[in-house]
């Protein structure tokens, strides 16, 4: 899910909705799966099922809070995973048991401590191959733009930022800023009520600690990312001084005691993060909203009401952008 430990690098901004409007958004699809899953469910944790017993929870976020961009004037892409990299095998296998034990300890928790059964359930969060295909169907009836990527979605977002085809990169991990995401939006899909939406600069970031995007990625594999463990002992701090001493992990190697095993296939992490396999051929392609497969995909298969539905398509299909659109040069 992402590097999380390089955030105390970052200082966000809040901004809001409205500022985005007119904007193209890439967006880590698995990611805002993620949340749709582990937010809309029962007080339980049970997540929503249709009367087939189908999780639509992913569902619910998508027509529900993805139409909320759309009605800001906000372009979503949403950019799908493709096939991770090996050296992620340890991190996906220590993920799935870690959703195995919520699991185990949520159908616990529902009978002995219901207080704690959401929190369990949260954690047991999955993504497989029917919700993924659902979702695709939802965005596709929505009119919305879906790229396949090669191996890491938010690699493929910030291809597509940097090709200029979108000015923004959403997602809540910062591997995208790795990747060379200039601009990134987090809690983009989150409830406006538990979570500020934030900006984030790769410009900023790097004129406040005077590193370059090669020296933050080197600065990452020394604490660890999805790719490698990292060296034990070595915080963001430390790691951030290192590098800015040494300017790389080479140089970081020839002029300390830090030893060249202790930094676990650095280059090949590196060169995931600088020379990342992406998709070059994709299109983005906006369709027109199609209110017919999209009620008889939502209330005829999936059991959502019809009225629900009618109602936040009827803001959708109302919707006349008059804005200008704002310049990304606002950003950097």
């Amino acid at each position: 899910m992402g590097i999380l430990n390089i955030a105390e690098l970052i200082e966000p901004k809040e901004t809001n909705l409205e500022a985005l409007s007119g904007k193209i958004v890439a967006i880590d699809a698995y990611n805002t799966l993620y949340q749709f899953l582990s937010i809309i469910r029962q007080p339980d944790g049970t997540p929503l099922r249709d009367s087939s017993g189908r999780v639509t929870s992913h569902l619910s976020g998508l027509i529900y809070r993805t139409t909320n961009l759309m009605e800001k004037g906000i372009r979503p892409v949403f950019v799908f995973d493709g096939k991770p990299s090996e050296l992620k095998a340890v991190v996906i296998k220590a993920r799935s048991e870690r959703r195995a034990e919520a699991r185990r300890k949520w159908e616990e928790a529902k009978v002995l401590a219901p207080e704690e059964a959401l929190k369990f359930a949260q954690a047991s969060t999955r993504i497989d191959g029917t919700i993924v295909e659902d979702a695709k169907t939802l965005l596709t009836y929505l009119g919305i733009p879906c790229v396949q990527a090669k191996a890491e979605g938010e690699a493929q977002a910030a291809y597509m930022a940097q090709k200029g085809d979108a000015e923004l990169v959403a997602s809540q991990d910062y591997d995208c800023l790795l990747f060379g995401a200039s601009v990134m939006i987090r809690n983009l899909s989150a409830p406006r009520r538990k979570a500020q939406l934030e900006v984030v600069t790769f410009k900023e970031l790097a004129e406040k600690h005077g590193i370059t995007r090669e020296e933050l990625v080197d600065i990452a594999i020394l604490i660890g990312t999805d790719f490698n463990p990292g060296i034990k002992g070595v915080g963001v701090k430390t790691a951030l001084k290192l590098i800015k001493k040494h300017h790389c992990i080479e140089r970081l190697i020839a002029g300390s005691k830090i030893e060249r095993e202790a930094i676990e296939n650095y280059e090949l992490v590196r060169a995931i993060f600088l020379q990342p396999d992406v998709n070059e051929s994709y299109e983005l392609k906006w369709g027109t909203l199609d209110e017919r497969r999209i009620k008889e995909f939502l209330c005829d298969e999936h059991d959502f009401a019809e009225e629900r539905v009618s109602k936040v398509l009827s803001k959708i299909l109302a919707q006349k952008i008059t804005g200008a659109q704002k310049s990304i040069e606002q950003w950097l």
